[in-house]
């Protein structure tokens, strides 16, 4: 299936400013929100998680016709690496140490700041180099 490369890079503006509040505020709840849309996103595909069905019937629309396309399996792959940050997030926060929750949040939001800003999906490179070692 190919997506929308718009898509990815919207899902990660809006994640960015969602990781931004967890970070500023300490509050586990925006983060346990990113989770599931991080689980969505890794179970059942970018075009059907939160952020790209609000990129489709909201901001699409506005923005023309679909230029380029990519490979739906590497943005997938991205959110199943995003999941993994979010939930070891949630644990620092809930559990402790507090640090973890602020470490795997700050890099979780590296991540999603390098797509947002620049096009650059660190998730989407890891899953190109996976690809190539075991093929």
């Amino acid at each position: 299936m190919r997506i929308d490369v718009r898509g990815p890079r919207f899902g990660a503006a809006v994640t960015t400013l969602v990781l931004a509040v967890v970070l500023v505020t300490g509050s586990p709840w925006p983060l346990a929100a990113q989770a599931v849309v991080f689980g969505l996103g890794a179970g059942l595909g970018m075009r059907y998680a939160p952020y790209g069905v609000l990129f489709r019937v909201a901001v699409a629309p506005r923005l023309g016709p679909v230029r380029a396309t990519e490979d739906a399996g590497p943005p997938r792959f991205a959110q199943a690496v995003g999941l993994g940050f979010a939930l070891a997030g949630l644990i620092g926060y809930t559990a402790g140490p507090q640090a973890l929750g602020m470490a795997a949040t700050a890099c979780a939001l590296a991540a999603a700041f390098l797509n947002a800003a620049f096009g650059y999906c660190l998730g989407c490179e890891a899953f190109l180099l996976l690809r190539r070692a075991f093929n």
